[in-house]
This record gives C-alpha cells, sequence and structure tokens, in this order.
C-alpha cells in the first residue's frame, strides 16, 4: 500500500476539497482548510467503503489533525488560536505549503 507523503507529526496538510457522493468522513468545514498533524493514529479500515459492507479494501492511515480556530472560521473566529483535533484519514489529507 502506497503511504502518504504526510505522516509525521508537526507536517502541515490540507484537507481535500472532494465532495464525492456517499459515506464521506471528512467534515465538509475543514475541507480545504490547513492544519498541522498532531499524531499517527494507525491504520483501519476504510469506514467509507465498510459503511456499503465493502469489507476487503485495503487499510488507511487515521492522523489526529489540529487546526486553529482561525483557520476554520477566518476573522470570524471569538479566539484565533484556539485549536480544534479531528481525526482524518490519509486520503483525505495533502501537503500543504
Amino acid at each position: 500500500m502506497a503511504r502518504p507523503p504526510v505522516a509525521s507529526p508537526a507536517d502541515k496538510v490540507r484537507v481535500k476539497t472532494m465532495m464525492p457522493p456517499g459515506h464521506v468522513r471528512a467534515p465538509a468545514y475543514l475541507r480545504g482548510k490547513i492544519g498541522v498533524i498532531e499524531r499517527p493514529l494507525g491504520e483501519f479500515g476504510n469506514p467509507e467503503l465498510l459503511a456499503y459492507g465493502h469489507t476487503d479494501g485495503p487499510k488507511k492511515p487515521l492522523y489526529r489533525v489540529r487546526f486553529t480556530m482561525a483557520e476554520i472560521w477566518g476573522d470570524a473566529a471569538e479566539t484565533p488560536t484556539d485549536t480544534i483535533d479531528a481525526e482524518i484519514y490519509g486520503h483525505w489529507l495533502e501537503p500543504a505549503p
């Protein structure tokens, strides 16, 4: 299985802006946003396939990604330096500048 180029703590990543139909596991409000890998969580079955009973797909790496409120909400953030962590599968992440 090919590993994504983002797999280490402190790597900057962007959540892809894909809008596929069906059961997706990346929150829409985080798509296109930049965060940092807080830590890898291991490899698990792809929940987007498991939701439809497909149990034979390859495992996907799961990461805890940290975002600032300023990144998510922009000027509307009440406390811009506060953070939120989200668990996001590697196929939803790409390296960020």
